[in-house]
């Protein structure tokens, strides 16, 4: 235990150092195990780590998925789908924000990436909402938490991570993220709603609305197609998730070349950010794996789990701890490394806990409720000061608009995620009603 936590300790002041974090969990596992074992063992746990993430079968959906949303996201549906929201919320105030939220959503059900929805929808909807008056704080606010929906809404890449880590049926964890999904969804527009009514000078006066387009419509069309055929086909019995995502690729080629999106540049440019993307996701998953394999051998989710039982804590209780610290951690990490390094210590301890709800004494209903509720903490954790990464990635690519403005944006919405998390937590059947 005494081992761990300083190991914990020192991998995150490397963090603070600003060094890579799938080197510093690498740094740390290797080093942690050879004081443990020694170093020809250590060198081959290493050694096995990265031969076999790199031989993963099942890991080829990450690379998939990733280059299936980034062809959509060159080919143009994300203009699309703004411009067809903003028909459904035109006439009201704060219409344009809230189009913002339902398009980020329908995008990210696609793309699978908060990141690459935040950045891409705020090409596309922040030079609208300056356009017609909105303030700098509601229209980066409204990017930054809808962007966050990419990681729940399926298909997920941290969904898949958590399958592997945990050996949960990946189907069924997409099915799960459906419904607290929508809820994200349905919770943004309100806290939109709730904004402009505080802060009226937040968004001007409803303005004319034009009619939907036939662009417009083919974007949703193409969007809901692939969403349907994704789902349709892992429950239709025709294709595993793994299959999924190649299919899932495949489709987005055609949707894109049907509609006229894809150019010789946009694919080049999928490929390139694809693989620099799936290339850091490997490089994290293998520290993580060096990390996991030390901090296991050193006991800690053993020692974990015997505190728990010798101090007689509710299982509500833990799971709330567990939550608190994932809230503190994500103010530091990024939501993959985040949860490469604790699912591996915290789901032998929530898995080993009896909840005294029903739905949740199936063991394979337990993890995919866990699961739902950390992706959701992660969510959260995307947009809390001081770090918040899809707020760094709207900095980024809005360097005119401070980190004061948009995180003042984003509090109304940080707000409607605590609801809807403890929605979540006190009624399991939220995530599981489709998988049950």
């Amino acid at each position: 235990m005494t081992i761990s936590l300083i190991a914990l300790a020192i991998l995150l002041g490397l963090v603070f150092m600003r060094v890579p974090i799938a080197f510093a969990m690498a740094i740390v596992g290797g080093i942690g195990f050879a004081m443990l074992r020694g170093w020809a063992p250590a060198g081959a746990m290493v050694g096995n780590a990265v031969f076999e993430t790199g031989l993963n079968y099942s890991l080829s959906v990450v690379p998939l998925f990733i280059f299936m949303g980034n062809v959509l996201a060159g080919s143009g549906i994300a203009q699309g789908l703004f411009s067809a929201a903003d028909r459904i919320f035109g006439r009201m105030r704060g219409g344009l924000a809230m189009a913002t939220v339902l398009s980020c959503g329908g995008f990210s059900a696609v793309c699978g990436s908060s990141l690459a929805t935040a950045a891409t929808m705020s090409k596309v909807a922040m030079p609208s909402m300056r356009r017609f008056g909105y303030s700098d704080s509601l229209a980066t606010g409204a990017i930054a938490a809808g962007g966050t929906l990419g990681i729940l809404i399926p298909p997920s890449v941290v969904l898949i991570i958590f399958g592997l880590l945990t050996e949960a049926d990946i189907g069924k964890l997409f099915l799960a993220g459906i419904i607290p999904g929508i809820l994200g969804i349905i919770g943004y527009l309100l806290a939109v709603m709730v904004a402009v009514r505080l802060k009226p000078e937040l968004a001007p006066k409803v303005g004319e609305v034009h009619p939907m387009t036939r662009a417009d419509a083919i974007s949703v069309a193409a969007v809901l197609a692939l969403f349907v055929f994704i789902m349709a086909g892992i429950y239709g019995g025709f294709f595993t998730p793994i299959e999924a995502a190649g299919m899932g690729a495949a489709a987005a080629l055609v949707i894109a070349f049907v509609t006229g999106g894809l150019s010789r540049d946009v694919l080049w440019q999928a490929f390139v950010e694809s693989a620099s993307a799936s290339a850091m996701i490997f490089a994290i998953v293998i520290g993580a794996e060096i990390f996991s394999n030390f901090v296991t051998f050193a006991g800690l989710p053993d020692a974990l789990a015997d505190i728990v039982e010798d101090q007689g804590m509710s299982p509500w209780l833990v799971l709330l701890l567990i939550v608190a610290i994932y809230m503190v951690l994500g103010c530091f990490l990024e939501s993959l490394s985040m949860i490469l390094l604790t699912v591996p210590v915290f789901y032998p301890l929530i898995s080993g806990l009896d909840f005294g709800v029903e739905i949740l004494a199936d063991p394979d209903a337990l993890v995919i409720w866990f699961a739902i509720i950390v992706v959701v903490v992660t969510e959260i954790s995307l947009i809390t000061p001081p770090i918040g990464m899809n707020v760094f990635v709207l900095r980024s690519v809005l360097p005119d608009v401070s980190l004061g403005t948009i995180f003042s944006g984003v509090y109304v919405f940080w707000v409607a995620d605590i609801i809807r998390l403890a929605l979540i937590i006190a009624l399991p059947i939220l995530s599981l009603y489709l998988v049950t």
